[in-house]
């Protein structure tokens, strides 16, 4: 079954979800039920609140009801009979008034007893094909996502064409539930959130910021190397500078608005691009400037509506690694290139291997996209002489095209399987044209450049969400803010493990001692819920080693070392041991 069979499968039991909803609850006011990404949900407002307890009532209804469906039957209706069959379902009224407004035809689809507002996308057999499904939670979502609108009751499921493909994707359901980064971020202790602060805003603590850290100092000194200088900018800005860039028209819902004392308009960076022309604008620039190659990791900040916000995955506080440079479109390959390769070289280092989409613009809606369709074709046909001279694999998507420009998109999948966007290249064509930004050329006449953006990690909030889960929090040596954990069994070898702590500290090792007054067990447990990869423990055997008042030799000195995993590596030199984390730290395990 392909994608687009897939959808109208789970589209479909969106359909039988509904009926078995407003079966058992007929008051209940049905409103969208769309297919998703790995399911599908339906959104009710429901007369008095279920609880997690009825979906089993719901599935079983769901299954009784499928048995009568043949087919969906397609119904054109006008307005008036839609208005008429709804005329006590105020939210498929908005719809209505919605569709009317497009002149689009307006269509009911039948199945069974059942008919509901829809464009369409349906299997042909839903008495054969919707026996594969599962009914998976409940949550809250306002009506068409706006927080002004009334809370609804949104029921997930998912769908699958087999059931061997179904079982295999709760399984991966309740490995990710173990993996979720919410849960181990806290267990961890890398972030946490405030209800006082606010929803969407996460606070780092000191190992967390320590892993930003980290990651972004990987990416800094990738990016050195080409020539990128490092820039800082506001957090906020004037109106006039979005409203040129075509941000505010495009984001002025999503923006946070600040009014001044004196009555100024300002908002707080969601992005970094238009700040970034105005350093490059600040002086002109001669062909033998160019390229000008600006980074800089920093907060941005958008009004994410509260039922989307998730953890570290939605923010609306978000850490980008950002660079943008401006260059010359003789120049585009070469720059283009240097960027791939950082982005090979940084996500090698996690063991994922990446595939290349092409996000092109939709030639059917043009109206989205800033500039002229001839200059988007003439982008697009850049990226693909590219991803053709790098000789990779690729494959196009049409409408994934950012609104100023198309781009190179790098996809991966994390080890349950899950696909992720993580680093994009994108080139901008319209940005240099809105803030009229040129370089003289050999001719002394001023040439219109072009702009690419590029983002390693993207959002270093999401990425470390895809990256926790995908490790389960495990991280390699080289990322783990805490490297090794110095356990003593008592008081009394306590003396020995700070001088072990301290030698590995010195040797730039991210050492932890656990000086607590608990058992070797529970000192233990406390590293494993830590997900610290070694441990070295310290008894009286280990401490013989140990001249108190003398000169020692770290060739001499002995420890215990037990590794996350419960692996007891047996005693070794100190000297032995350090050796043992440098090889794995250079080899970025």
């Amino acid at each position: 079954m392909d994608k687009s069979q897939l959808e109208q499968l789970r589209h479909s039991a969106a359909h039988l979800l509904a009926a078995a909803v407003v079966n058992l609850w007929p008051n209940t006011k049905a409103t969208i039920g769309p297919s998703i990404d790995n399911g599908f949900y339906y959104d009710f407002d429901f007369a008095n609140p279920i609880s997690e307890k009825d979906l089993v009532r719901i599935d079983q209804k769901m299954r009784e009801l499928a048995k009568s469906w043949q087919g969906f039957e397609r119904l054109e209706v006008s307005k008036e009979e839609a208005r008429q069959r709804f005329s006590d379902n105020p939210y498929k009224l908005e719809l209505i008034e919605d569709i009317v407004k497009t002149g689009e035809p307006i269509t009911l689809y039948k199945s069974g007893e059942f008919v509901d507002l829809c464009r369409g996308g349906h299997i042909d057999n839903p008495n054969e094909a919707l026996n594969h499904f599962k009914l998976l939670s409940l949550a809250g979502a306002y009506w068409r996502g706006n927080e002004k609108n009334k809370m609804l009751t949104r029921i997930y499921g998912t769908a699958f064409p087999s059931k061997e493909e179904l079982e295999a994707h709760l399984t991966m359901l309740e490995e990710a539930k173990k993996r979720d980064h919410k849960k181990l971020g806290k267990e961890m202790g890398l972030f946490v959130f405030s209800d006082l602060v606010g929803q969407g805003l996460p606070l780092w603590t000191p190992k967390g910021t320590l892993l930003r850290e980290l990651l972004d100092q990987q990416i800094q000194s990738l990016r050195k190397k080409y020539g990128y200088q490092r820039v800082t900018i506001p957090h906020i800005t004037k109106k006039d500078l979005y409203e040129t860039s075509g941000h505010w028209a495009k984001f002025e819902n999503e923006l946070f608005k600040i009014i001044t004392r004196e009555g100024h308009m300002f908002a707080m960076k969601p992005m970094n691009c238009p700040h970034h022309t105005q350093i490059f604008d600040s002086v002109p620039r001669s062909y033998k400037d160019m390229p000008q190659r600006y980074a800089e990791t920093t907060m941005c900040y958008r009004d994410e509506q509260s039922g989307e916000l998730s953890g570290l995955s939605r923010v609306r506080c978000l850490t980008q690694d950002d660079a943008h440079v401006f260059c010359r479109k003789s120049q585009i390959k070469q720059e283009f290139g240097y960027v791939w390769d950082i982005i090979e070289t940084f996500y090698s280092r996690f063991g994922f291997d990446l595939k290349v989409r092409l996000s092109l613009h939709d030639p059917q809606n043009m109206k989205a996209y800033l500039g002229v369709e001839e200059d988007w074709n003439n982008a697009e046909n850049s990226l693909r002489e590219i991803a053709k001279e790098r000789d990779v694999e690729y494959f196009e998507a049409a409408g994934e095209a950012a609104f100023y420009g198309p781009k190179i998109d790098f996809m991966t999948h994390d080890s349950l399987g899950r696909q992720w966007q993580v680093a994009t290249i994108q080139l901008d064509i319209n940005m240099p044209e809105r803030f009229d930004l040129n370089c003289i050329n050999e001719k002394g006449e001023r040439e219109r450049i072009v702009m690419i953006h590029c983002a390693i990690m993207g959002s270093i909030e999401r990425f470390l969400s895809v990256l926790i889960e995908h490790f389960a929090g495990n991280f390699p040596l080289w990322l783990s803010p805490t490297q090794i954990a110095v356990l003593s069994v008592s008081e009394k070898q306590l003396d020995y493990a700070r001088y072990i702590h301290g030698v590995l500290i010195d040797a730039g090792i991210r050492s932890q001692l656990s000086d607590e007054n608990k058992s070797l067990g529970a000192k233990i447990r406390e590293s494993t819920l830590q997900k610290v990869p070694y441990m070295v423990i310290i008894g009286d055997k280990e401490m013989a080693s140990w001249k108190p008042e003398g000169e020692n030799d770290n060739q001499n000195l002995i420890v215990s070392v037990r590794s996350h995993d419960g692996k007891d590596l047996g005693s070794m030199s100190l000297y032995e041991f350090q050796d043992l984390l440098k090889t794995k730290i250079e080899k970025y395990e």
